[in-house]
């Protein structure tokens, strides 16, 4: 091989490595490790509150901010709201909102919740209503779509439930206290633990299925410009059938990280799609352990992933750059 072609293609093969993306680690955080949690970006900080700690424990009622994903701060120990175990939670109307989710794990006296909560500083915490049109519930999909916000489906019972508990049901809501139900039954199946995001002028609702007694999970993909009329984009994605996993949009696509299945146990995968028809998985030299119920964030043009069980459960950050001339 010729000197100047050998050059060529080491320099080819340096840009490569240098334009792949990869995780970082940036610390762990010094909140107690935990999954579930809700999470937020707001104010240009990272946020989560609450979580899960173990099912015969009341969850965690505490909110953490960071600036960097490295130095956390307490901004409030013991927020008002109770049901922070797998709520529905986002940043809407320059505020952050909480609301649904589940208090006590298996304890008497367990329950989920309708309530809806919101704070435009994390301390003091604003009950927008205390029983919101849709039935108590938790692990529902929740994004904001036309300058409204959006709950689709959900589970009515954690730990005790039946085929009946999950739901199917779209409700939209410019105010977070009243509430109008687009639909009782959307084409896609009843269910819990899913994923939704709004992208292009669409929502999107992707996996999840039931946990307990009747395990299923799914990775179906169904999309929709108004809530009501839906279009099944794909019946089986190419990422596996799971629970518990966690979803944002970046850079123009959507982006499906981490989960469980019964199966198959925790996940660590991460996949993108322009359409929810068409998918890629983003193949990195490092990443996260696999885990599911963890946080994800995008943030400073990087996407994050925070906490999570992964056998334990987990406290660390980590984050992701692409590259700005970076193509799926």
């Amino acid at each position: 091989m010729k000197p100047i072609f050998a050059l060529l293609i080491l320099s080819t093969i340096c840009h490569s490595q240098v334009q792949t993306p990869d995780w970082v680690l940036e610390g762990t955080a010094p909140w107690q490790a935990r999954d579930s949690q809700a999470e937020w970006v707001f104010k240009d900080q990272l946020w989560i509150g609450g979580g899960w700690f173990q099912s015969y424990a009341e969850p965690p009622r505490d909110v953490w901010a960071s600036g960097d994903g490295k130095a956390w701060k307490l901004v409030e120990k013991n927020a008002p709201w109770l049901h922070s175990d797998l709520p529905m939670n986002i940043t809407f109307a320059d505020k952050m909102w909480i609301m649904g989710g589940w208090y006590k794990g298996r304890l008497p006296g367990h329950s989920a919740s309708n309530q809806v909560w919101s704070s435009g500083e994390g301390i003091a915490w604003n009950q927008v209503t205390a029983a919101a049109g849709w039935t108590p519930r938790l692990a529902a999909g929740l994004v904001e779509h036309r300058g409204r916000l959006w709950l689709l489906g959900g589970t009515e019972d954690y730990y005790f439930g039946t085929e009946t508990s999950l739901k199917n049901d779209v409700w939209s809501s410019a105010d977070g206290r009243e509430w109008k139900l687009e639909t009782a039954e959307a084409s896609w199946s009843p269910r819990g633990y899913h994923q939704a995001v709004a992208l292009n002028d669409k929502i999107y609702v992707f996996g999840g299925g039931n946990y307990v007694p009747s395990y299923h999970a799914k990775n179906d993909v169904w999309s929709s410009s108004d809530g009501v009329k839906w279009t099944c984009e794909t019946e089986a994605a190419p990422w596996s059938p799971r629970l518990w996993f966690s979803a944002v949009v970046y850079r123009g696509r959507m982006w499906v990280l981490g989960g469980w299945s019964k199966d198959k146990d925790n996940f660590g995968d991460v996949w993108h799609s322009a359409d929810g028809k068409n998918w890629q998985r983003l193949e990195t030299k490092t990443c996260w352990k696999a885990r599911h119920e963890h946080s994800v964030f995008v943030f400073q043009d990087k996407l994050w992933v925070a906490g999570g069980h992964a056998r334990p459960l987990s406290s660390e950050v980590w984050s992701l750059t692409l590259p700005t001339d970076w193509k799926p």
